[in-house]
């Protein structure tokens, strides 16, 4: 491909995929709030938080896997079949409504189990196009600045993605009953189904020169000779956890009339899933901020301070669910500025703190690693699992305690991450 004429119709294509991995990661827990309050899971956090976790779970199986077949069939049909396994991966969680209404298993509704194996389809969609995105946009603009600039207009707009779907979600479901059904949110699954279908026709005619791929035979266990990172693994599989369960979790008490959280049940849902995407939003705005820092700020002092900074928010949170604070949302006529505990908007500038630490921590992870940065990137994305791990263990603390003591939780996970930044990332072999 000639690097001084830039393919924008396969750039523009890459971005769209880059908000598509975040519109249909962020799905999971604004739908979670449906099906918590379906009669059988009567309100457990636990298994609404669940097809989250089957989300994340997926990268487990796909993480390396999702490398080899970059290497095997080339950037360019690893990324049709990432596509093309997300679109039934949503066609799954579409016909959840529709299979098994009605019918249980095990005391549970039976299309939920068919809402789970969508989200786990979508799952292996994800991590493969998280996977390829990256270095393809990177190759598209030629690779150095200009590459790079790529890579973070797709961040970029992965992040506004992120912002808009809980928001979106919130605003078709509004009151939050056990009457209140998955086809409620039909048109997001349409709009999901549709833009993977029109992709994937689009990427057959897109013209991309494949580079050529560098095969090795580095092993798992050659990496793990190096204990910083060893410990980076770790960090970003708390990492993930903390970034998804803070905005996750306080959905769901948001939208619970039981949690305390005082918000009108007709307008609850709508209002929790603004909240939550003022989250991402913050998050969007983390990241320009890093951008624009970096050079002059290492990776180890923007992890520390966030790191520390976030532990003070989530502790302040806690803490703070008597006070109330006012915050502009969406409340399903118009916007407004709505009173809610403290505790939300704490909890909501977090996304600051969040924004770059899978930034930072892969970076001092891999340093010194040379070459076998490549390897250890698939061994990142298997550890991406922890964004499902730890808010379904979150949840189960709430549901045995309360929404609020299951934040202890990722104050540890958060207490790991600074541990990291000041001890854990020096370089070091085993």
């Amino acid at each position: 491909m000639n690097k001084n004429k830039t393919n924008w119709v396969a750039v523009i294509t890459m971005i769209f995929i880059f908000g598509m991995i975040s519109f249909v990661t962020n799905l999971a827990a604004p739908i979670g709030v449906i099906w918590k309050q379906a009669p059988g899971i009567d309100g457990s956090n636990f298994w609404g938080m669940m097809g989250n976790m089957m989300n994340f779970l997926a990268y487990a199986f796909m993480g390396i896997p999702a490398g080899k077949l970059i290497i095997n069939y080339g950037y360019k049909k690893t990324t049709l079949i990432g596509v093309a396994v997300g679109f039934f991966g949503v066609l799954i969680q579409f016909l959840s409504g529709k299979i098994g209404v009605g019918a249980d298993i095990a005391g549970l509704p039976a299309n939920f189990f068919v809402y789970l194996l969508g989200a786990f389809v979508c799952g292996f969609s994800v991590c493969i196009l998280n996977t390829v995105v990256n270095p393809m946009l990177n190759l598209l603009g030629g690779g150095g600045n200009r590459g790079n600039q790529l890579v973070q207009v797709g961040g970029t707009f992965n992040s506004l993605m992120g912002t808009l779907t809980p928001m979106l979600v919130g605003a078709l479901i509004g009151a939050v009953t056990p009457q209140t059904v998955i086809t409620d949110v039909n048109l997001v699954l349409f709009m999901a189904m549709g833009v993977f279908a029109v992709t994937f026709f689009i990427l057959i005619f897109v013209p991309f020169v494949e580079p050529e791929q560098e095969k090795n035979n580095i092993s798992v266990k050659d990496l793990f000779q190096y204990r910083h990172l060893v410990y980076g693994v770790i960090a970003i599989f708390v990492y993930v956890g903390v970034e998804i369960g803070i905005p996750g979790t306080l959905n769901f008490y948001l939208a619970d009339p039981q949690s305390g959280a005082g918000l009108d049940p007709a307008t609850a849902g709508t209002i929790a899933g603004f909240v939550a995407g003022t989250y991402w939003f913050l998050m969007l705005i983390g990241r320009f901020i890093s951008s624009l820092i970096s050079g002059k700020v290492s990776s180890k002092t923007q992890l520390t301070v966030t790191s520390a900074t976030a532990i003070v928010f989530v502790i302040a949170a806690m803490f703070s669910t008597s006070v109330r604070t006012s915050m502009p949302v969406f409340t399903g006529s118009g916007f407004d500025m709505v009173q809610v505990p403290l505790t939300a908007l704490l909890l909501v500038l977090c996304g600051l703190c969040t924004s770059v630490m899978w930034g930072t921590i892969f970076n001092l992870a891999v340093e010194g690693l040379g070459k076998k940065s490549a390897a250890a990137s698939g061994l990142f994305m298997t550890m991406v699992i922890g964004g499902g791990v730890l808010p379904l263990i979150q949840n189960a603390i709430a549901d045995a305690t309360s929404y609020m003591t299951s934040y202890w939780l990722l104050v540890a996970a958060l207490a790991y991450i600074c541990w990291f930044a000041v001890v854990g990332s020096k370089v070091k072999k085993a």
